[in-house]
This record gives C-alpha cells, structure tokens and sequence, in this order.
C-alpha cells in the first residue's frame, strides 16, 4: 500500500450470490461475504454448511483489519494448499479486507489434481469477488477539541475548508466539540490547533 493511501482499505460492500463453476463434473458454490469479526465469520460459515450439508469441502479463507494484519485459510479436506490458498491468493490480488470467501464443492466422481483443485478454487473466488461491488472506505479517528466560546468563530471557518465530520458538540465552559476525521488528516488538525494556543485536542480512544 503506497503512503497516499495508508488511510484507506478496500473491501466489498454487499455479499454476493452463490456463483456456480464447474469442471469434470464437480461442482463449486462461491460466495464473498463482507465481515468485521471471527464471530461473524463462524456464523458464515455455519450458514453456508446448512444450505450445502451433503457437500464434500467448505474451502475458504478471510483477510480481517483495517491494515490487513489477520488472516487465515482452511483447505477442509483437500490437499494442503489446494483450496484456502488459492482462495486467499484472490482476495489478495485484489487488495480486499474485512472479508469472507466460501467454496463450497460437490465431489463429480473425477478427481481433478493438484493443479485443477487450484485452479476451481481460485477461479470459484474470483468469480464470486467480481460479482461484488468492491469500494475503498477510510480509516478514521475522534478527537475532541476543547476551545474557550469566543474562539469558535476561528475554529468553525477552518473546519467548513475540512472534511471533518462533526460527532457531538457542548457550548459550555469551556465549550466541547467531537470530531471524526481520517486518519491522515491527523497531523495537521493537531498543528493547526496547536497554533491557536488556547485550544487544545485529546484523541479518543475507540
């Protein structure tokens, strides 16, 4: 990920349709599920196995995190690496996060190999992937501003020049006002507030 984008991730927005691929007369069901947790995931998957309870593997694989730090395959029955990584390798290439690929194969009588295992799974992933609509979303950040009322005259002209999402806001003494923002604008709200001397801003924790 270049340095312009550290603030961004991509993932898929809605879950797609069973896709269908076949080859020898085996079957694969995929689907592309978004996700933000192991729990949601495991219920996924419980789900998927229901709707296909006579079928021989449920392969798949997830990339989790905002910066891409957690992951995990499962070839559930095919030979090592045949199947999650294969899978994996999609979600990879496109670049995705916070989500779920499921295949799901009916066994068609004809062994496929090595080389045609990874070749359904990978195809069955990127199928159901690029039934999806994929968008960017942007790693964001609190913080709270705290400014004596005279002062927020100066302080809402700069935010109106911003692209800086208002959370919550207290008029007391002193006054409070929450923001949310990206996280690369960060550094230069901090400065910025930091110039006007009696403000001063605190980072929320999540």
């Amino acid at each position: 990920m270049s340095s312009e984008k550290i603030d961004v991730f991509k993932t898929i927005k809605a879950p797609s349709e069973a896709v269908l691929f076949k080859d020898r007369g085996s079957k694969f069901y995929a689907y592309a599920i978004p996700t933000r947790s192991i729990d949601h995931i495991n219920e996924s998957l419980e789900s998927i196995k229901t709707l296909h309870p006579s079928a021989g593997h449920h392969c798949f694989a997830y990339q989790l995190g905002d910066h891409y730090d957690q992951y995990r395959v499962s070839d559930d029955g095919e030979p090592n690496h045949s199947a999650g990584t294969p899978i994996y390798g999609q979600i990879q290439s496109l670049e995705l996060t916070n989500c779920l690929v499921v295949v799901v194969r009916y066994f068609g009588g004809n062994k496929l190999g090595m080389s045609g295992l990874i070749n359904a799974y990978k195809t069955s992933a990127l199928l159901a992937l690029k039934s999806c609509l994929i968008v960017d979303q942007y790693i964001t950040q609190n913080v709270m501003i705290t400014f004596r009322y005279e002062e927020i005259g100066v302080l809402m002209r700069h935010l109106k020049t911003q692209n800086y999402t208002i959370t919550h806001q207290s008029l007391g003494t002193p006054c409070r006002l929450t923001l949310e923002l990206r996280s690369s604008a960060l550094v230069n709200l901090k400065e910025r507030v930091d110039q006007w001397h009696q403000m001063s801003l605190t980072v929320l924790e999540d």
